[in-house]
């Protein structure tokens, strides 16, 4: 007889150590999984402080057979989410599971029985815990490892949670370009970048050292008014946007950056994120006691930039702004001895950014997967 599945709450460090352990086990043979900054990955589990959950609940499962974890989820009742879109949907992250459909089923029936318990209707993911952080389940693109911030799981978990009644909702695109293709751009691209800085009369810097802090705010500012219609968007709040402040502090190279002004007032912003999955592999994702000397050591040997994000002012967009702003960077990045650039996550319904970035000449490499489903639908 095969032993029955249990899942059960997470409520003890114990808990807590096997939660994190299970995917250190279930990746062990995998060479293209980078294991998290288990640090970070405490906080947003909420498993220590973090000001994600001053506006949302969460509760961790741990899927048991026998003595042996096989699964693990993270479900969350994110209320800002259902106040801005008047909704009463649930989601669920960090989820790690064995290749066995009853250990799913019985993950995800016991984080949406609990959902259900808060008054959830629906529910989606993966997200960790939010769209503002890692979210998106791959399904395309296993031959390479992830860059910084960008999930990764085994190829056979589109089909767990597609056999659980879950079904797509959203993809989310990730593009490489060598940065030889983007010195030689598209003659149209360059001809809105020309038009849009004369126009506007537009300037480009890069982060200031000098008022760092600052700038990094003004960042997320604008990257918090600039998605307002985005799909699926909650802006970050004050709290959020202050640790969001300071954890970047360390990890972003000013002259990676570009704040796009006009009148000497902030409208764009764009920076890129260093792949830092080079060294955190080497560092095994602990930052103590030495591996936070290491992850800033490491960085001139990093070749590969992930261009994270290009925000403009929503009265300033379809302008040609955001190219504007990227071009800053490019010579840069060149001159840093970034050789790849992965622009990620592009939702697969922007379809004016998907544009700009394919006509750039840019490869789609890896497709992540958010997924819906009724809570006490049929396929319960």
């Amino acid at each position: 007889m095969s032993v029955s599945v249990r899942v059960q709450p997470v409520a003890s460090r114990r808990d807590r150590k096997a939660f994190l352990q299970f995917e250190r086990d279930l990746y062990r043979d995998d060479p293209n999984w980078v294991p998290p900054l288990w640090h970070e990955q405490k906080k947003l589990l909420g498993f220590s402080k973090h000001p994600f959950y001053d506006e949302a609940e969460g509760q961790a499962f741990l899927a048991w057979r026998g003595g042996e974890v096989v699964g693990r989820v993270l479900a969350v009742v994110n209320h800002a989410h259902n106040k801005r879109y008047n909704e009463n949907r649930g989601f669920f992250g960090f989820f790690q599971c064995i290749d066995d459909v009853d250990v799913a089923k019985s993950l995800m029936d016991t984080a949406m029985a609990w959902l259900a318990e808060k008054g959830m209707t629906d529910v989606r993911g993966p997200v960790n815990p939010s769209l503002n952080y890692e979210c998106g389940l791959l399904v395309d693109g296993f031959d390479s490892p992830p860059t910084f911030m960008i999930t990764y799981n085994h190829a056979y978990y589109g089909k767990l949670l597609e056999s659980v009644g879950f079904t797509k909702v959203q993809d989310l695109y990730s593009y490489d370009a060598h940065m030889d293709q983007l010195e030689d751009l598209d003659p149209k691209l360059l001809f809105v970048i020309n038009e849009a800085t004369r126009r506007f009369k537009v300037t480009c810097r890069p982060i200031d050292r000098s008022k760092f802090a600052a700038d990094v705010r003004s960042f997320l500012e604008i990257y918090n008014l600039s998605l307002q219609q985005t799909w699926g968007y909650v802006p970050m709040s004050e709290a959020e946007i202050r640790v969001q402040s300071g954890g970047l502090k360390h990890l972003i190279v000013p002259e990676l950056t570009s704040i796009a002004e006009i009148d000497g007032q902030a409208v764009g912003a764009g920076f890129g994120l260093l792949d830092y999955n080079q060294v955190i592999k080497e560092i095994d994702g602990r930052l103590l006691p030495f591996g936070w000397l290491k992850l800033i050591t490491g960085k001139k040997k990093i070749d590969r930039l992930r261009l994270i994000s290009t925000n403009v002012l929503p009265e300033y967009q379809k302008w040609g702004l955001g190219l504007v702003t990227l071009a800053r960077i490019l010579p840069d990045a060149i001159k840093f001895g970034i050789v790849i650039g992965e622009f990620s996550w592009v939702l697969e319904s922007n379809s004016l950014s998907r544009g700009t970035i394919e006509r750039g000449g840019a490869k789609r490499t890896k497709v992540h997967r958010l997924y819906d489903r009724k809570i006490g639908s049929d396929d319960d």
